[in-house]
């Protein structure tokens, strides 16, 4: 395995391990809110071309035999996704013996509708974020880093020009237990990585992971060992600092400039996950696939959760 290069601690204005912002030009203008709702409405676009809020998407000209497809195609997703993510494999099959394949397959579909709409949601903020830095001007240049879709490159100037400028490489997060504990050193190696591996950068770094759901300021990443940082160079920016920093808004203005833009181009609310009817076509090719699992018994219930722990496990069932 390739050595990693020595991340060593970059110089530049500091407060208490953090940024010092008052050392950073500041916003001078604000995008006025029509303009960061047409960016809200692009972003809605570039967001479902990356990831549908939806599971079943049928085009209103489709004909029976394409419905027909696309339901059967549904409920095979959702079997594999009813596998996939799984959380416990001996509660899970615990809490199925004797449930019907209907009522689980219905669970399961909220289950996802309500992931892929937290997904969506991820993409949204990501593509905003950065089309309104881009904007605002503050910055230098705003540009993809290239390591994942979201992570972007920001480039401010210190307000001393002798100091040049910092090169900011954010990865854009919903929230904080997006990712569990373990992921955290992880993914903050790979983003310090992306920034000592920029062959265009110029001056110190600073790595950021910004929240655009949890609501506080900054925080610093530590060890749960030795209580000392992962990165001396990473850094959380959480909603309420992180917003009004690429932006010039606040994290409940731009919240509410969703609304309007929500409320203006959808004539009603969206159904909650709980409230969704599942069509029974979906859940019938559901049934099937737990049937050809040897899931179910004759009436369709789940009989053997062994059987289930060792589907879930990943083994093949006999």
């Amino acid at each position: 395995m390739a050595r990693l290069p020595k991340m060593n601690s970059q110089s530049y204005p500091r407060v208490d391990g953090f940024l010092d912002d008052s050392t950073l030009v500041s916003h001078t203008t604000k995008l006025p809110a029509e303009t960061v709702k047409a960016l809200i409405k692009a972003a809605i676009v570039k967001a479902s071309t990356k990831s549908s809020r939806e599971i079943l998407s049928i085009p209103p000209d489709a004909d029976a035999r394409t419905v027909e497809a696309l339901y059967k195609k549904a409920g095979a997703k959702l079997f594999v996704y009813f596998r996939k993510y799984c959380g416990d494999p001996a509660a899970t099959a615990h809490q199925l013996a004797g449930k019907h394949f209907r009522e689980v397959g219905k669970d399961a579909f909220r289950n996802c509708t309500l992931q892929k709409e937290r997904m969506n949601s991820g993409w949204r903020y990501q593509f905003l974020v950065i089309d309104a830095a881009r904007q605002t001007h503050r910055f230098v240049n705003v540009g993809d880093i290239g390591t994942s879709a979201g992570d972007f490159n920001a480039i401010i100037k210190f307000i001393d020009e002798s100091l040049g400028a910092i090169n900011l490489y954010v990865s854009v997060k919903n929230r904080t237990n997006t990712m569990g504990g373990a992921d955290w050193p992880k993914a903050i190696e790979a983003l310090e990585l992306a920034a000592i591996q920029d062959k265009n950068k110029t001056g110190p770094y600073c790595c950021v992971f910004g929240m655009a759901m949890d609501q506080g300021t900054r925080r610093i990443k530590n060890d749960q060992k030795t209580g000392r940082p992962h990165s001396v160079n990473t850094e959380v920016w959480l909603s309420d600092y992180f917003w009004p920093f690429f932006t010039n808004y606040s994290y409940e203005e731009i919240r509410k400039l969703f609304l309007d833009v929500l409320i203006e181009t959808s004539a009603t609310p969206d159904e909650l996950p709980t409230e969704l009817d599942v069509p029974d076509a979906v859940l019938n090719a559901f049934g099937a696939a737990c049937q050809k699992a040897n899931l179910l018994d004759e009436l369709g219930n789940f009989n053997d959760p062994y059987a289930l722990v060792t589907f879930f496990c990943g083994s093949k069932i006999h």
